[in-house]
């Protein structure tokens, strides 16, 4: 699922990759922005955490014309008299007069990096309506988002990654150039699939997965786990032997008749009691029913 992420084959969509102080997301950050450059796309990024220079190191080649970085990290609050971007720049009107603006017709491949900084200082239901406006206005063909999912509550981690069309979760791996990418994609129709697996980062940015480990939703059991036995390590014995097993089943409980017995007891035979009554005429037998006047 991210080799299909990365090629651009879901035919865009809104894309979160959701990192913490243990993993940074942000060398797979580039390596959508290489991929989306490789595929002659034009990008825009806000970057409002790291500087341009930063940002481009790595990408060569004259595909790099094709990347229009928007600095919001000399001047994000608007500080001083001419900023180049602000996080109260952050709407669709501004956006869209932006990537018109240096973009050719099509539309373009827009980066944040990260949505954290603007959720510092925005409010969350204003980001998530930028953000829904900018899936539906037509002005670009995907939006790629960082998000630090440490720095906020779950609340707003959640809010805005239910906008996501993918999510992808990445978190340390066992050696030191690995990583776990967790990914989440909802199709149209609402369906929701879910993939596990590890991979690296080369140096011109190209993502190689190793492997898929698991399959999230389809987890198999361990056959080492389906033969334990929970009786095993018991300071008490709560098995049977044959012979107690057997003196167990010839046990008669009480109350528990035979079927001889209950044939016994339903049809009685001869010699056996039986009550006889005859009505005598000064018997007090009423016809009408007793509880008549309730009301049941």
């Amino acid at each position: 699922m991210l080799p299909e992420l990365l090629q651009g084959t879901d035919g865009g969509g809104f894309l979160i990759i959701q990192d913490s102080i243990n993993y940074s997301g942000r060398h797979l950050l580039r390596s959508f922005i290489s991929a989306a450059l490789n595929r002659e796309e034009a990008v825009h990024v806000l970057g409002f955490e790291v500087s341009e220079e930063e940002l481009k190191d790595g990408l060569k080649g004259s595909a790099t014309q094709r990347l229009h970085f928007h600095d919001a990290y000399t001047d994000p609050l608007g500080w001083t008299d001419h900023p180049a971007f602000t996080v109260h720049q952050f709407c669709l009107e501004q956006l869209t007069h932006l990537i018109k603006q240096t973009s050719q017709h099509k539309p373009a491949t827009l980066v944040i990096d990260s949505l954290s900084w603007i959720l510092r200082h925005r409010s969350s239901p204003d980001v998530c309506k930028t953000l829904l406006q900018l899936k539906k206005g037509g002005a670009v063909r995907a939006i790629i988002g960082l998000l630090h999912t440490d720095m906020h509550q779950w609340g707003t981690v959640g809010s805005v990654c239910h906008l996501a069309t993918s999510v992808i979760t990445v978190a340390p791996g066992m050696k030191g150039d690995e990583a776990v990418a967790k990914t989440t994609k909802r199709s149209k129709s609402g369906k929701v699939m879910q993939e596990e697996a590890i991979f690296c980062i080369k140096e011109d940015l190209t993502v190689v997965v190793q492997s898929k480990p698991s399959h999230l939703g389809s987890k198999q059991t361990d056959p080492e786990e389906q033969e334990t036995d929970p009786t095993a390590n018991l300071t008490f014995n709560l098995r049977l032997s044959d012979t107690e097993r057997e003196a167990k089943e010839k046990l008669a409980l009480p109350f528990v008749f035979s079927k001889e017995k209950k044939t016994a007891l339903l049809h009685s035979g001869p010699g056996s009691g039986r009550i006889l009554y005859e009505p005598d005429a000064n018997d007090d037998y009423d016809q009408e029913d007793p509880d008549d006047d309730l009301d049941v």
